[in-house]
């Protein structure tokens, strides 16, 4: 097969490349308006209970769970004649709109209600609102209100909040984020892969991959937000991934290629050999990474959805790029790819004499490795136990959902300064309100005031305003708004002073679903989301991890035929990602670099980003697995197959490819470090993470541990039981096989 595509490719270059100009440009076109069409939210199941509740609210009680909040400030004070007229202001123009609904300030509300919409310093005060519509409709429009109203006048000051709100800034922060992440990897990568090739010819074919890759993918996202819901935190994904992924299959088929050259194949003896043998390494590494990153997608989130869509589909762009367009592009430059090559007068101007190209047995990765496989028991334990030490914060982790601490506090947002606002300087946090639906209620009025009673003991609770009155330590303290309570039921509002997000808001929402109900009651907010989230990821998190455990131990297995190898490869990524994850605790939970970073420390870590590094690093990790096995297993299948020659092939493998491999690691580990410069924190989390995993990965990984292991396991390495081993003789791929006839006149090149 690859050498069927590789003939294509020397046969019709032009016209390949032409076909791959022209498909560029367009999806370059149709996929430019992408981010316009995609959405911020996606944390949440659609038949979770949270999200049920919130659709009653909106439709049945005038949108009275706030997504819009606006802190009215003045030094003069919120009863002060000038923020009295700002907020009155604030609310007649909400009013006004036909997509905000639920409009109520401080101002306008009875005690002690009011007293809850004021700062205990009293110079703050909170006009409430909500936003109709789905939630990319709702934050263009925050977006909206926020130029309008937003601002001083007359020593009032407005800033805007709430989830709406937050959203838009993501948004807009991820908008520019992504901007920055680009226009900082795309020049590094250029720069290391000048001094891996020495060429810049050479050096500028794996971006021109990359970027073929990321705008076929950009196309195929737009082409999905006509279908489903498209989460926009998918393009840091869609850029990092693409190119990183671009920039590794294309070093190792152009390092393949250059190094057939110079073994005396002529050009397009060349290009088949490489991509026979590059290809299918390439093609091997592209199905592991698309298999794992696909496995996102058994989770009811779109959030996760997303990511399984642009992740297949940028690993394919990148994979098809790299076996079919970029064969085509050597077969055009032929010997010039090694074209202005800028380490000679670099090296003239240093006054440094050309190195002559080294046997494998006189580099420093078969020295290295060699030294290792002597000591290959103690090696192997100490970096094992290393890992784990570094792996052990993660035994402490929680999780929650994520709210406008997201936004770093150096971030242009001021959704999180309102919200730290809410956090410090309130009683009790509007954004963070427990809400409760009694669905088709219509029993006796006394039977709900004693619930919201009820309800008003739990500990951490501000107060409960129902239909029937507001509550306060089991007492009813003022007559409640008569909205709460109509012909589709019964609706209350649970001011609480705990953080939803922690441990304390898991066990209140516990509490307050334990004091009985006069009929069933639903239960929305920020605790009830962050349970309902948390619940949705745990129920399908078996399933993923099996299905990426089972996808690998396939693949691995039809690539190498052993059955302990793929075994050991699921071994060694569980390892390293521990790793990873622990150093993600400590940093992001625990927050020791926080001041570093801008991130604030929370306590917890968004759960959905340790599932996505998973699946992203389980399948990057997979990449130099399958690259350094290629040609560990080379030399093994060429040798007297002996424990003597197991030793031989693991160092000939690791000296020809640990040069490869470091520098793909460090380019795919500069472009994920492109995305800690973000200022979202989650997203700085999932480029911080890939790029620990990715470096610990090419160095401590596969150039000590995984050739230590090797060494131990001897040629049981290459064992798997005889029915196993007939199958993998006939349906893996192996290029060790003797050329077909119609094959010959290509490799006839050889000098």
């Amino acid at each position: 097969m690859l050498v069927r595509i590789a003939h294509l490719a020397t046969r019709h270059p032009r016209t390949i490349l032409a076909a791959a100009a022209l498909l560029a440009v367009l999806c370059g076109i149709f996929g430019a308006s992408v981010t316009s069409h995609m959405k911020t939210g996606g944390f949440t199941s659609s038949d979770a209970e949270s999200t049920r509740t919130s659709r009653l609210i909106a439709d049945n009680f005038g949108g009275a769970e706030p997504n819009l909040i606006l802190l009215v400030s003045s030094e003069e004070g919120a009863d002060s004649p000038a923020a009295r007229a700002v907020g009155a202001r604030l609310v007649e123009n909400l009013r006004a709109r036909g997509d905000v609904i639920g409009v109520q300030s401080y101002w306008n509300v009875p005690q002690p209600l009011a007293a809850a919409l004021r700062s205990k310093d009293s110079k703050s005060a909170l006009v409430l609102g909500y936003i109709t519509g789905e939630e990319t409709a709702a934050q263009k429009v925050a977006g909206e209100i926020a130029e309008q109203l937003t601002g001083t006048t007359d020593g009032v000051t407005v800033d805007q909040g709430g989830l709406s709100s937050v959203y838009h800034d993501v948004n807009e922060q991820i908008t520019h984020d992504l901007a920055v992440a680009e226009g900082v990897a795309i020049p590094l990568s250029f720069i290391v892969l000048v001094l891996v090739f020495g060429s810049l010819v050479a050096a500028l074919l794996p971006l021109a991959v990359g970027i073929f890759a990321i705008l076929t993918t950009l196309a195929i996202l737009r082409t999905l937000t006509v279908f489903t819901d498209v989460s926009i935190f998918a393009l840091n994904m869609t850029t990092a991934l693409g190119l990183a992924l671009a920039i590794d299959y294309s070093l190792f088929i152009v390092s393949r290629y250059r190094e057939e050259l110079a073994n005396g194949l002529d050009v397009e003896a060349a290009v088949v050999r490489a991509v026979q043998t590059a290809g299918r390494t390439v093609l091997y590494s592209a199905l592991t990474v698309a298999l794992s990153v696909a496995a996102l997608g058994v989770f009811n989130l779109y959030f996760l959805k997303s990511f399984a869509y642009a992740g297949v589909a940028v690993v394919a762009a990148a994979a098809a790029a790299s076996i079919l367009i970029l064969p085509a592009v050597l077969m055009v430059l032929g010997q010039r790819v090694n074209a202005a090559d800028l380490r000679k007068p670099l090296g003239r101007l240093l006054g440094r004499a050309p190195r002559a190209d080294l046997a494998p047995e006189q580099t420093f990765w078969y020295r290295t490795v060699s030294r290792v496989m002597r000591h290959a028991a103690p090696v192997a334990i100490a970096i094992i136990v290393l890992l784990l030490a570094i792996g052990s914060p993660f035994l402490s982790v929680k999780f929650g959902y994520p709210d406008d601490r997201v936004l770093n506090a150096n971030a242009t947002a001021t959704s999180r300064e309102v919200g730290d606002a809410l956090r410090n300087d309130f009683s009790a946090n509007a954004a963070t309100n427990t809400t409760i639906v009694l669905d088709g209620y219509h029993g006796n009025p006394a039977a709900l005031g004693d619930y919201a009673a009820g309800l008003s003991k739990v500990p951490g609770v501000a107060g409960v305003l129902s239909g029937v009155g507001v509550y306060s330590g089991g007492a009813k303290v003022s007559v409640g708004p008569p909205t709460m309570l109509n012909d589709t039921g019964a609706f209350l509002t649970v001011a609480t002073t705990v953080d939803p997000f922690t441990s304390a808001g898991k066990t209140q929402l516990a509490q307050l679903r334990a004091v009985p109900s006069p009929a069933p009651a639903l239960f929305g907010g920020a605790a009830a989301t962050n349970v309902d989230a948390l619940g949705a990821l745990g129920s399908r998190l078996p399933l993923a991890g099996a299905l990426i455990v089972l996808a690998t131990f396939i693949v691995l297995f039809l690539f190498t035929g052993s059955v302990l190898l793929p075994l050991k490869a699921l071994a060694l990524n569980t390892l390293s990602l521990t790793a990873a994850f622990g150093a993600m605790v400590w940093i992001f939970q625990e927050g020791h670099l926080s001041s570093l970073l801008g991130s604030s420390a929370t306590g917890y870590l968004v759960p959905t980003m340790p599932i996505l590094m998973f699946c992203l690093a389980f399948g990057m990790s997979m990449d130099y697995e399958v690259f350094l096995l290629s040609r560990i297993r080379e030399e093994w299948l060429a040798s007297g197959r002996t424990a003597a020659d197991n030793v031989r092939a693991v160092a000939i493998g690791v000296a020809r490819t640990g040069r490869i491999f470091t520098a793909a690691a460090l380019l795919m580990a500069i472009v994920m470090a492109a995305m800690v410069t973000s200022k979202v924190s989650f997203i700085q989390m999932m480029g911080l993470g890939l790029t620990l995993t990715v470096l610990a990965d090419a160095t401590l990984i596969r150039g000590l541990l995984a050739p230590a292991l090797m060494r131990l396991m001897g040629t049981a390495n290459w064992w798997a039981p005889a029915p196993l081993a007939r199958l993998h003789a006939k349906i893996g791929l192996s290029e060790e096989s003797a050329v077909s006839d119609s094959d010959e006149p290509a490799l006839a090149g050889r000098r």
